[in-house]
């Protein structure tokens, strides 16, 4: 039985995908599957036996994602499964940000006890009527699962859009509208556009793009919306640009104590995520690639070691390796299955980073020799017989 521990309620409709090889357990240390959404792990102690962690989203700065590899424990996300959720977020802030339709609901609001209040309106409403969005200039930068969506759905909407991710991916580059122009920098982006929208991951490089030094670059009266990760704008930097007017509206899903005090700030609860539709399509997607990973020893979407797949094991034996990546490790784990007499049908081995994955199918039954062969290995981190 493959225990799993949920730090996390996960979605029905996800947990009743688990195998019934596989059952719940409250004790995290003795789980060898974790599904997790929001809970910090960064304190927890992983134990030996824990082999893969499958986070119920796309943001995983809540996981020791090094520990994790350096432990071999494959850590799993779920990009794009939330993607329209956060999508509809987005275009909400976008209209938010372009016609005051808060400041006409909170007049309503005040004056509901008007009983000419429908006379009263024709006079006030020209205080909330804003500007359009259709013919204004968006400029995504990130285009992920996300970005994409976001990016086809302004093109529909009438607006002039331009993307920049150095990092596109065949698969989204595909899905991309071609009215999309793709640009080669965040600068470019930042001087042309009338509203900027970022979806990026949290990492070194990006804390803080948005700062004095970006902000400079671009358009007076600019809008900018972050759904992606509260630490990439900086709050100081960000609170002078709306009091000088360089940026109209800052729209974000991701409240603090200083943005929530901030005139010309637009915040609201982290929702893009939250939908029935989104947290079931987190949960499927989470459970698939977790019993995937522990059945067959697939790796798809992860963010510490490399994707592999070799499908289903069909021939007599497979063996599965997490191992640093440094120089001579295939030519020591082959030489330890050709050591002990066992043939190699087919081998997949790919790297990421520091890390590597080795999947080994073979013609005959694993032995505890070769394992232990394979264990001594140095820089091997865990060896598993799948099969």
């Amino acid at each position: 039985m493959v225990k799993v521990n949920c730090l996390n309620p996960i979605a029905k409709v996800g947990m009743k995908l688990l195998p019934a090889s596989f059952g719940t357990t409250d004790n995290f240390a003795e789980a060898e599957a974790v599904l997790v959404r929001s809970a910090a792990m960064h304190e927890l102690e992983l134990s030996d036996s824990l082999l893969a962690v499958a986070r119920a989203g796309a943001g995983v700065n809540n996981i020791p994602l090094d520990k994790c590899a350096d432990k071999g424990i494959v850590v799993f996300n779920t990009p794009g499964a939330n993607a329209n959720g956060v999508k509809e977020m987005v275009v909400a802030g976008m209209l938010l940000a372009a016609r005051d339709i808060r400041g006409g609901m909170q007049w309503v609001a005040d004056n509901k006890a008007d009983e000419n209040i429908g006379k009263t309106m024709e006079k006030a409403k020209n205080a909330f009527a804003g500007s359009e969005i259709q013919g204004k200039k968006l400029g995504v930068i990130g285009l992920g699962a996300i970005g994409v969506l976001v990016a086809n759905a302004a093109v529909a909407l009438g607006m002039e859009v331009y993307g920049c991710d150095p990092y596109l991916s065949v698969k989204n580059a595909l899905n991309l509208s071609r009215s999309v122009t793709l640009v080669k920098t965040n600068a470019e982006i930042y001087e042309e556009c009338d509203y900027i929208s970022v979806h990026v991951p949290l990492l070194n490089d990006t804390k803080g793009m948005i700062n004095k030094a970006s902000l400079s670059m671009m358009k007076d009266g600019v809008v900018i919306l972050n759904f992606a990760r509260d630490l990439l704008v900086n709050d100081d930097d960000m609170q002078e640009a709306l009091e000088s007017g360089k940026v109209a509206k800052y729209v974000t899903d991701f409240p603090n104590a200083k943005t929530a005090n901030m005139d010309g700030v637009i915040a609201f609860p982290h929702l893009g995520a939250s939908t029935a539709e989104s947290e079931d399509n987190c949960a499927v997607m989470a459970v698939k690639q977790l019993v995937d990973y522990i059945e067959n020893g697939n790796i798809t979407n992860s963010v510490n070691y490399p994707a592999c797949d070799m499908g289903v094991c069909t021939r007599e034996g497979r063996i599965c390796i997490n191992h640093k990546n440094i120089p001579n490790m295939i030519s020591q784990i082959t030489g330890a299955c050709s050591a002990d007499h066992i043939n190699i049908h087919e081998m997949v081995n790919k790297s990421k980073g520091d890390y590597s994955y080795t999947m080994l199918d073979l013609d005959s039954k694993v032995t505890d020799a070769v394992v232990k062969h394979l264990e001594s290995i140095e820089g091997v981190i865990k060896v598993r017989v799948i099969k």
